[in-house]
């Protein structure tokens, strides 16, 4: 065990690099596997839970490829839960240099038993969008957690001598378009919760209008897509960081086609999945844009004239739901 521990990095290396991103990725996927689930009406696959099926853990011959696909899916908690412990470990020995990094890596791993009730709930209650998309909700606020994780440790720590490096106002945009991705993702759930997607045959909907819940979900979409382009446009002209402004409208651009192709084709499912895995990605471009606002001082450039030090720091939305975004 003590040489296990001295193994520990007690800076960030490779290994921490990795692990900081093995945990957004599983996150992500775990998104796309749960939307595959729904759609493809493989939400009871494994009809109780914490077992599959009564008397087995493990899908059976009977339950047919809904079974095996609900199964896989709750087969993916494992390599989650994998990823998180070894993120915690890996930063373990740099607590106190490194306390975001600590404090990161523990919510991710203490977010897997409340995934894992959730799921639960889930499956007890035969599916109930707003569990569903509750579901989602934190799955998507574990791509938050772990895409700060990412940032962190390629581009410094959280703390009081962070320097803003944008103006005042430009750092408002940029948080205004954080709330409207939190719009639209939570719009989105309410909109899946309305159309067919629902996971099983005999689920029941939320009852609200899916023609109407589809407009309502493209409002704040195109609202981000306008203030996103602003911020571009500001960071090229003015020497501002762009890199993750210019990643955030790439990703919308991407969204927003998916989003109006899938519409008019229907829905189809491999579309919606594809949807749903730019949502999360949408959600960490935001954050890392948001975070990129500020630097330590021997990072950041000399901030423009009108900008000034704020004291919290700029944090990612506690972006909604969709357990399919649209």
């Amino acid at each position: 065990m003590k040489r296990l521990y001295t193994w520990l990095p007690t800076t960030v290396d490779r290994r921490v690099r990795l692990l900081a991103w093995a945990s957004l990725v599983v996150q992500i996927v775990l998104i796309g596997t749960g939307g595959a689930v729904r759609l493809t009406g493989s939400g009871l696959g494994c009809p109780t839970w914490p077992q599959c099926t009564d008397g087995s853990f493990v899908s059976t011959p009977e339950m047919g490829v809904h079974g095996i696909i609900e199964f896989t899916n709750r087969l993916l908690t494992f390599v989650v839960v994998l990823v998180s412990i070894a993120a915690f470990v890996i930063v373990l020995r740099m607590r106190r240099e490194r306390r975001d990094l600590f404090v990161l890596t523990l919510l991710q791993g203490l977010s897997i038993p409340l995934q894992a009730v959730i799921g639960g709930i889930t499956v007890l209650t035969g599916l109930n969008p707003y569990i569903v998309g509750l579901h989602f909700v934190v799955s998507i606020g574990l791509v938050v957690v772990t895409a700060m994780l990412v940032y962190r440790v390629h581009d410094g720590t959280r703390g009081a001598g962070l320097t803003l490096v944008v103006p005042a106002w430009y750092l408002g945009v940029a948080r205004a378009a954080a709330v409207f991705v939190g719009l639209a993702v939570a719009l989105g759930i309410l909109t899946t919760g309305s159309g067919p997607h629902a996971g099983d045959a005999a689920t029941p909907r939320n009852g609200l209008n899916t023609d109407v819940m589809e407009h309502l979900h493209s409002y704040p979409a195109y609202v981000l897509f306008a203030l996103t382009v602003l911020l571009v446009v500001v960071a090229v002209v003015r020497g501002l960081p762009r890199r993750w402004p210019v990643t955030l409208l790439a990703v919308e651009v991407a969204q927003i086609a998916v989003g109006l192709t899938q519409s008019r084709l229907g829905l189809p499912p491999a579309l919606v999945i594809v949807h749903m895995l730019l949502a999360a990605c949408l959600v960490a471009a935001m954050t890392a844009t948001l975070l990129a606002e500020r630097r330590s001082p021997a990072a950041a450039p000399a901030a423009p004239a009108t900008a000034a030090p704020l004291a919290p720091e700029a944090v990612a939305p506690a972006v909604s739901p969709a357990s399919a975004a649209r």
